[in-house]
């Protein structure tokens, strides 16, 4: 069994459109390297020295990972990890 990843539409290019892969690792930042092995591209979209991008939160089980661990949070097989990019703006 593997991990699911939902992929936000605005990266879907780097997927051929799906809207979720699969990926393994044992932990979040073994996961993103092995998608990106499979989606060229993804993880520096997603990760950025080595920490998550400020702008783009991840959440494993519906728990965000920044309160997890990070880029070192665990993941297991079976487990969901969902990409959302920040949305910020509007008008008042």
């Amino acid at each position: 069994m593997a991990i699911e990843v939902r992929i936000p539409t605005i990266l879907r290019n780097l997927t051929d459109g799906a809207k979720a892969v699969e990926g393994e690792g044992s932990t979040l930042g073994e996961l993103i390297t092995d998608l990106d092995k499979r989606h060229p591209g993804l993880a520096e979209r997603i990760v950025e020295d080595g920490k998550l991008r400020r702008f783009i939160n991840v959440y494993l089980n519906d728990e965000d990972v920044r309160f997890l661990g990070g880029i070192d949070t665990v993941v297991s097989d079976g487990d969901t990890v969902t990409v959302l990019p920040a949305v910020a703006g509007g008008t008042r």
